[in-house]
């Protein structure tokens, strides 16, 4: 049909803007020096300008509007082009052209605030950022919608369907079942020797043994690249170049290591994607709970397992001769699940993650649904921190100021990371059905766990709704049951 091909232009070109941009953040985020910021957001805020002029010109508007009345004559994966398509233009159709090119400056300069901010341990620094930021998107909430539950919005951008009443059930689980297993846990705990956790570790080891990771893994290097930064993520624009990101810190040798197994599932996910998908609006993960469903499939499921250290501690080993010498494999396998109160999200045990989530959901819906006072944000974390893990930070850096998706814009993205906890938990039950799972981490088989992850979940893309997916994959609707379950299992074991 002829208007669909005329759609399939303007996506292309819609498509080659946002690679260009995609890489402009790319680069902000690895390399690009300090000082270039403020030119570097200028100009960028032109692009993102003739970016946003394409997606709302009104050829496109009328080809995607006609396409919607028509949307019965055309097949499944057309029509969820299109569906898709008129969300996007919902999303941003009645943002003003010159509020949107202001965003996309603010975003380009905030970020690099925040990492100074999060450096100099100065929330004031930041607080003007962050709040210019939160205007924006309360602005851009308004024009796509009147209702007073502002944060439903956001919610649903990052997870379809997913609103605070379903949260509130989910997150709701979590306090009755799991804060009081957390307490339990934590007072069971032993003093034991695990100074090897906080001793020196060379850098440039660190990235050999993440380059040794990417081979086991089988996270194709044709397709992607390795770099480091502030806070590890992973960027792709089609199956064809998926990039990943970690930090190396020389006195937490498990920050470098489980947040490249993290994102490698992020990466693998990406590069698994159909890639006949690539010049569709379908190229991406289905959503962000699928998406972190797969990044702590990898880093807990296999990566804090013993199994995983049976067939890869040796090497680590090798690699760090004085700090390992000494270690056995359980102490190391102990120490990798040591569960503790900790101020950092990233580098939290999988027993206490969650909590880090519940903090920022809540938070996140005052924000938005409850108008708090931006100057109170620093002692409501840490009052929060204090009622979910009895632990108070004293530096902001250790507390509101840690994460970067905020200075982003990117609010509602946190509860995915445990929602795709909980979606992981329920996918590993039914894969270890299908499978023997844990020989094949024991044996250094892990293309065929990638093999079955890909053809349940990932070649698929974003052409099926998360909750979709996971029904297709474990046959029952989505049951947080089965996270509960696992975190149980694993630590009543351990402790």
């Amino acid at each position: 049909m002829e208007l669909f091909k005329q759609f399939k232009v303007f996506q292309k070109q819609q498509k080659a803007y946002g690679m260009v941009l995609s890489i402009a953040s790319w680069d902000s985020n690895t390399e690009a020096p300090k000082k270039c910021f403020p030119h570097r957001a200028e100009m960028l805020s032109i692009i993102s300008g003739e970016h946003f002029s394409l997606m709302t010109s009104k050829d496109y508007q009328e080809v995607v509007n006609a396409l919607i009345e028509r949307i019965d004559e055309f097949d499944t994966l057309k029509k969820k082009e299109i569906i898709t398509a008129k969300k996007a233009l919902d999303k941003i159709v009645k943002i003003p052209k010159e509020e949107y090119v202001e965003y996309s400056k603010l975003i380009n300069i905030s970020q690099r605030i925040w990492e100074d901010a999060k450096e100099q341990d100065d929330y004031d620094i930041f607080k003007p950022y962050l709040k210019r930021i939160i205007e924006a998107k309360k602005q851009h909430i308004a024009y796509r919608t009147d209702q007073n539950d502002k944060y439903n919005v956001l919610l649903d951008d990052f997870e379809e369907g997913m609103s605070m009443e379903l949260y509130d059930q989910f997150f709701g689980a979590i306090k009755e079942e799991l804060v009081p297993f957390v307490k339990t846990v934590l007072e069971k705990r032993k003093d034991t020797d695990d100074g090897f956790i906080t001793d020196t570790y060379d850098k440039a080891t660190q990235k050999d043994f993440v380059e040794y990771l990417m081979e086991v893994f089988d996270y194709d290097y044709d397709r992607g690249l390795l770099k480091e930064s502030v806070h590890p993520f992973t960027w792709n624009t089609h199956s064809q170049d998926v990039r990943f990101t970690v930090r190396y810190l020389e006195n937490f040798v498990f920050s470098s290591i489980f947040a490249a197994i993290h994102e490698l599932g992020h990466a693998l996910y990406e590069q698994n994607i159909d890639p006949a998908l690539d010049m569709t609006n379908l190229n991406g993960g289905a959503s962000m709970g699928v998406h972190e469903s797969q990044s702590r499939f990898y880093e807990n499921m296999i990566g804090r397992s013993k199994a995983f250290w049976e067939a890869h501690y040796p090497k680590l080993q090798a690699m760090f001769k004085t700090q390992l010498r000494d270690v056995s494999l359980d102490d190391f396998y102990r120490g990798i699940n040591k569960v503790d109160e900790t101020f950092i999200r990233v580098e939290a045990d999988e027993l206490t993650y969650p909590l880090h989530i519940l903090i920022r959901y809540e938070i996140e819906r005052m924000i938005f649904d409850e108008g708090v006072d931006l100057e109170e944000l620093p002692s409501i974390w840490n009052a929060k921190m204090k009622q979910y893990l009895n632990i108070e930070p004293t530096k902001d850096s250790d507390g509101l100021l840690q994460d970067v998706h905020w200075s982003a814009g990117m609010f509602g993205y946190f509860p995915t990371y445990a929602l795709g906890s909980a979606y992981a938990a329920q996918i590993y039950y039914t894969l270890i059905k299908e499978i023997d799972f844990e020989r094949l981490v024991r044996e250094n088989n892990i293309e065929e766990i990638n093999q079955w992850l890909k053809e349940k979940i990932h070649c698929f893309g974003s052409t099926k709704k998360p909750l979709e997916i996971l029904e297709m994959v474990t046959g029952e609707a989505f049951n947080p049951s089965y996270y509960i379950q696992y975190l149980k299992e694993k630590y009543s074991k351990l402790y």
